[in-house]
């Protein structure tokens, strides 16, 4: 006979605590699948077998404490709802105070980044996770003392460590985040890592080699956010902000949560992005960076236009380009590069299109795909090329064929990078213009578009 389950009283009271109905649960676990393209077809009988003792089947419960955390606002983990934890789910994602640890993380998730291709795959993006290290790093910025006294490492370790983060960089910014990020991983793991295991972030070559270990993590997590896998770029991310924090360098930690900012924005999570943004800028008061303060000023207003605060939105905007009219580049690190009229204008044109503002957009729109086209950065091309395609559905003075032509131009560069970015501005290019289907020119780019979303999911 076999052994009776036992209730999952865990996962019940969690529930309990939401205050949603059985019902509830299935549909926001089923709505968080559909966003990851599944039909998990969860129902208030199947909610009611896990409090019965049914353990349910991955994905379903990296979903479950998904939704926990960001409805208690702290993360919630699989044993405190009863559920064993996958190992792979923790990697990474705790913002630790021991420097050890932080090292050990980043070698953990490098090396399964290098050698399994499904990590943390269907692991969650957990909100509540973001949001608490901004605060201990800007705690922590905010009463540092500069590094003193010399190293084991030389500085000529550490320029060459940045000029590796160059060309990696600029592999990202030409060709999208999936095409060099398992290289950068091996090389981190393999060059960077061994380095910062022996150093002292209390002297100047050890502030140094943290700083430029952080700008190397950063860049793993920024790849793998464009290459389409937020949960490994969050713990990226999230390791990166501690390095920086032992690094003494201000600018650098506000830089690594603008790209936390940007994630949250990305996955709906307006009100942390937001937060994000303005922790990063607060930062900026121990050590100023008019380049990242006009990137900071930027994801700001696109935080604020997505939570429907235009005004906000337009006044982040003007900040933004305040800051960028002081950058001056030989002062700015290799890191702030591509913060520029390109990358700017694209986000100032997206922001402005968010509140419904087509003029605007279009004008910022035009200067960055302009920008993009003279540096051949096929990525920002294709996202600027689109936020003019949008501009055009949404004027008032409803312009097809300007809309279809931008969408093809937009395409035609997407298809030449590895970025999840622009696959999915090409899907929602394709939606917004399906409705037009009856004129030949929206017929043809939804065919196109059609045949590369496919080609792209099998690559």
């Amino acid at each position: 006979m076999s052994r009776p389950r036992s209730a999952n009283g865990d996962l019940e009271r969690v529930w309990a605590g939401t205050g949603w109905s059985r019902k509830e649960l299935a549909r926001r676990v089923n709505r968080r699948g559909q966003s990851r393209g599944l039909h998990l077809n969860t129902d208030a009988s199947r909610v009611r077998a896990w409090f019965a003792g049914q353990r349910p089947q991955p994905p379903v419960p990296a979903i479950l404490c998904e939704l926990f955390s960001e409805h208690f606002g702290y993360p919630v983990r699989p044993e405190a709802i009863g559920l064993s934890a996958d190992a792979d789910t923790d990697v990474g994602l705790r913002y630790r105070p021991g420097l050890a640890a932080t090292v050990a993380a980043v070698a953990d998730l490098g090396r399964n980044d290098v050698h399994r291709r499904d990590f943390l795959r269907t692991a969650p993006f957990v909100a509540a996770a973001a949001v608490a290290p901004s605060r201990d790093w800007l705690l922590a910025t905010l009463d540092a003392t500069a590094p003193r006294g010399g190293g084991r490492v030389d500085h000529e370790q550490v320029a060459a460590i940045r000029e590796a983060f160059a060309v990696y960089q600029e592999a990202d910014v030409m060709r999208g985040g999936g095409h060099a990020r398992r290289a950068l991983a091996q090389y981190v793991t393999g060059h960077v890592l061994p380095l910062v295991r022996d150093v002292d972030p209390d002297t100047d070559t050890g502030a140094s080699l943290f700083a430029a270990a952080s700008e190397q993590t950063y860049l793993l997590g920024w790849m793998a956010f464009d290459d389409g896998r937020q949960a490994l770029a969050q713990r990226y991310l999230v390791q990166s902000l501690r390095l920086a924090q032992a690094s003494g360098d201000a600018k650098l930690g506000a830089h690594v949560l603008a790209g936390m900012s940007d994630q949250a924005r990305l996955l709906g999570h307006h009100q942390e992005s937001l937060q994000l943004a303005t922790a990063g800028r607060h930062g900026l008061t121990r050590a100023y960076s008019p380049a990242c303060a006009a990137d900071l000023w930027a994801l700001q207003a696109r935080a604020h236009a997505t939570l429907g605060e235009s005004r906000e939105a337009a006044h982040a905007v003007v900040e933004s380009e305040a800051a960028f009219e002081q950058v001056y580049r030989g002062e700015e690190p290799e890191w702030a590069r591509f913060i520029d009229t390109a990358y700017l204008a694209g986000e100032w044109a997206n922001a402005f299109g968010d509140i419904a503002r087509p003029v605007e957009s279009t004008r910022f729109a035009r200067r960055s795909a302009a920008e993009a086209r003279n540096q051949k950065r096929a990525r920002r091309g294709a996202l600027s090329q689109a936020a003019l395609a949008r501009a055009a559905l949404t004027s008032g003075n409803l312009d097809l064929e300007t809309a279809v032509h931008n969408a093809n131009r937009a395409l035609d560069l997407a298809v030449t990078v590895k970025s999840s970015r622009c696959t999915e501005a090409i899907t929602d290019l394709r939606a917004r213009i399906q409705p037009f289907h009856t004129v030949a020119v929206a017929r043809d780019f939804d065919e196109r578009s059609r045949l590369a979303l496919a080609a792209s999911r099998q690559s």
